[in-house]
């Protein structure tokens, strides 16, 4: 996983969704050179070959505002409760060629952005957000994340937004390094 410079390396790039190729092919610099969203290539790499970009990222800053008061007495101790944020990171795009589909690309692609936001929070987030596609929801609760306002999940809309609890992960790992 690494920050994109050049986005030439996606000229041969498809994913099967018309918005998130448009995104990659004609956003994706435009919103870094605004400081709007940095994207991140995920490739394989096999001895000392790395391959092109088999997914991407774009990532920006974010802020939870939603967290009804038994979801803030479940994630937070007392002192923290009352909030009216909490710092996040987005997901704003999210895309697998649709050359490496159904390889679990996306899921390691995604572990491997949990663990850069766990081993490296450098901007001090708590949770991981996403507005993500209806029809692919259920790729995110897989991975852990929960949508923020329960009663989304049976509205009509393209998009539901979810989060992941990243101090959930945390500690997760030192329950499995004391065991």
């Amino acid at each position: 996983m690494e920050p994109v410079e050049d986005f030439k390396i996606f000229d041969g790039f498809c994913c099967g969704d018309e918005d998130l190729n448009d995104f990659i092919h004609n956003d994706a610099a435009r919103y870094a050179d605004d400081l709007l969203a940095i994207t991140y290539s995920f490739r394989l790499k096999q001895d000392e070959l790395i391959s092109d970009p088999v997914a991407f990222t774009s990532i920006l800053n974010d802020a939870i505002r939603h967290f009804n008061k038994s979801q803030r007495r479940k994630l937070f101790a007392n002192g923290k409760r009352s909030y009216e944020q909490y710092p996040a990171v987005k997901i704003g795009r999210f895309g697998v060629d649709s050359r490496y589909k159904n390889l679990k690309i996306g899921k390691s692609f995604l572990n491997a952005l949990k663990d850069f936001f766990v081993t490296r929070n450098r901007t001090g987030c708590r949770f991981i957000t996403v507005d993500a596609y209806r029809e692919i929801s259920g790729f995110y609760e897989k991975s852990d994340f929960s949508f923020l306002l329960p009663s989304e999940v049976e509205k009509d809309e393209r998009t539901v937004s979810m989060y992941l609890d990243l101090k959930r992960i945390v500690l997760q790992r030192q329950a499995a390094f004391q065991a």
